[in-house]
């Protein structure tokens, strides 16, 4: 890659990959961070037990939103066996830079939508919130 971490996550937040909406997604959940404001949604089409399709919408801060669409490409075309078992260092991992303890709910908050939209479809089991 020749661009540095800090310009492909700049990269993601002006140019979101999967940005939008699904007409009749299989999951949907919204969530926001009160703290700062960051808002997202985050739309599944599931079939044959693969995510085949992912949108997200959303406004906030440049990590965020780029983590978001660094997530959605993340999970599309993958099972939900392997969503379900993405946690934090894989978003951190993804986004490449040292995140700040002030700036861990938004690097998060697309992960906490995916799995709470999940839960809420019944697909997989609901996580206990814990301090990010």
């Amino acid at each position: 890659m020749s661009m540095d971490y800090r310009e492909y996550i700049l990269d993601h937040y002006r140019d979101p990959r999967n940005y939008g909406k699904l007409e009749h997604p299989d999951v949907h959940c919204e969530d926001s961070n009160p703290l700062c404001g960051d808002q997202l949604g985050m739309d599944l089409l599931i079939e044959d037990d693969r995510v085949t399709e992912v949108r997200f919408q959303g406004r906030g801060c440049a990590i965020s939103q780029a983590s978001a669409s660094m997530l959605s490409e993340m999970i599309e075309g993958k099972t939900l066996e392997e969503v379900i078992a993405l946690g934090k260092e894989d978003v951190l991992e993804a986004l490449g830079i040292p995140i700040s303890p002030a700036r861990t709910k938004c690097a998060f908050l697309g992960l906490r939508v995916l799995h709470r939209g999940l839960a809420i479809a019944g697909l997989e089991q609901p996580q206990e919130d814990e301090d990010e």
